[in-house]
């Protein structure tokens, strides 16, 4: 039976343990594989600062049979972002960075064709109207986005009037953060993110991952063409919920939607699996992180683990309330919210807390923090998911809370 069935297959053996009262995460975990076609996948969650899960298993790459390790990393796309808005409000909490000010204060060349009033919470929040880039990139520019790239972004116009709608800036806003981070601090964003958050906690998580990183990744299995003819088409042809919106405008070459999808252009999902992509500092989707290392990143952000906070208690009350929401916002069709760069989820997916925050990535992937309970949650995997968010993801989610009440 090939790795990939979709019938009913038997739990490989699934690695690490679950503190007493989370063993439904344990079952929701190995159901991910038995019942909702888990290729290869890590989860962990944090407690007070203290690991209570930490499970791993299945197989990394299908192409060699390599099984998924306590060590293996994987990309995962948009929970980038997560990362890219801590160290964005690192710089928030030492006065580098008032996201308030408008972003020409700190880039000058920023303040052309309408952009003058933008402020650094606007692009932080899906509000700059910069939801796609007019000028045609490559994934490949990045490998220097201090030429092509920053005029590019310098010179694009917004597409709404400034604050006034929300607009998800799928591949923008790293973009974005990244070159206002550079003319902040004059580094970039994945040198500064190693050195304040990835290195004082000892994570395995880089935004421009070294060769040693690169080697050891899992290997992205992207939807494959059957999924995409029983589950794509037909949602997109008939189904009037978020998927059917987001795809029938994803096909219409002109639409924002497309637009903010595909530029700079990846060439396919598949690219991830380049190490000169993963290499790449990419704030948007680049991001290589285990599981473990993407709870514990949340776990300092809300308290000390091992003697480490990443922000004090102060800069976290800002994140508790929805800074911005829409009920169907312009790129992602569904009701969503920001608070400086964290994703502001529905009370039913990832946790019925609204002050909780955190960031999902395309395909299943994200990181995510209840603050007021100080529960962190990281979850990385290598199929992708055909849906805006996974029902593999929401599984584990559910379970945990079910096991922290």
């Amino acid at each position: 039976m090939s790795i990939l069935s979709r019938k009913r297959r038997s739990a490989p053996t699934i690695h690490g343990f679950v503190a007493p009262g989370f063993e439904g995460v344990r079952q929701a975990f190995e159901a991910n594989f038995t019942e909702r076609r888990e290729l290869g996948a890590a989860f962990c969650v944090h407690l007070d600062g203290e690991v209570v899960v930490d499970l791993w298993g299945g197989t990394a790459d299908p192409t060699t049979g390599r099984a998924w390790r306590e060590d293996t990393p994987m990309v995962v796309f948009s929970a980038t972002k997560g990362l890219a808005a801590m160290r964005m409000l690192q710089l928030t909490e030492q006065g580098v960075f008032d996201p308030d000010q408008p972003v020409a204060e700190y880039w000058p060349g920023f303040a052309q064709q309408g952009k003058e009033a933008i402020t650094g919470r606007m692009i932080l929040n899906h509000r700059a109207g910069l939801s796609y880039l007019d000028d045609p990139l490559s994934i490949h520019d990045f490998a220097d986005p201090t030429g092509k790239v920053a005029a590019a972004l310098a010179r694009q116009r917004p597409h709404w009037a400034p604050d006034s709608d929300q607009g998800y800036a799928a591949c923008s806003y790293g973009a974005y953060v990244g070159e206002l981070h550079r003319r902040l601090t004059g580094e970039s964003l994945g040198t500064a993110f190693r050195q304040h958050v990835a290195e004082p906690l000892g994570l395995d998580t880089w935004i421009g991952a070294p060769p040693e990183a690169i080697g050891r990744a899992a290997r992205l299995v992207p939807v494959g063409p059957r999924e995409v003819a029983t589950r794509h088409l037909p949602t997109l042809l008939t189904r009037r919920n978020h998927e059917g919106r987001l795809f029938r405008r994803i096909v219409q070459s002109k639409h924002l939607v497309r637009r903010a999808f595909v530029n700079p252009d990846m060439g396919g999902f598949e690219a991830v699996n380049d190490p000169r992509v993963i290499g790449y500092e990419l704030p948007w989707m680049g991001a290589l992180t285990t599981a473990r290392s993407l709870s514990r990143a949340y776990a300092a952000m809300v308290g000390p683990v091992d003697g480490v906070q990443l922000v004090h208690d102060d800069s976290l009350a800002a994140l508790k309330p929805r800074q911005t929401w829409s009920v169907r916002d312009r790129v992602l069709q569904k009701p969503v919210g920001w608070s400086q760069g964290f994703l502001k989820e529905e009370a039913r997916l990832f946790s019925p807390n609204p002050h909780s925050f955190g960031h999902a990535g395309a395909g299943g992937s994200v990181g995510w923090v209840d603050p007021d309970r100080r529960l962190s949650m990281g979850y990385v995997m290598n199929r992708m998911d055909w849906r805006i968010r996974s029902p593999r993801a929401l599984a584990l989610a559910h379970a945990t809370y079910a096991a922290a009440t």
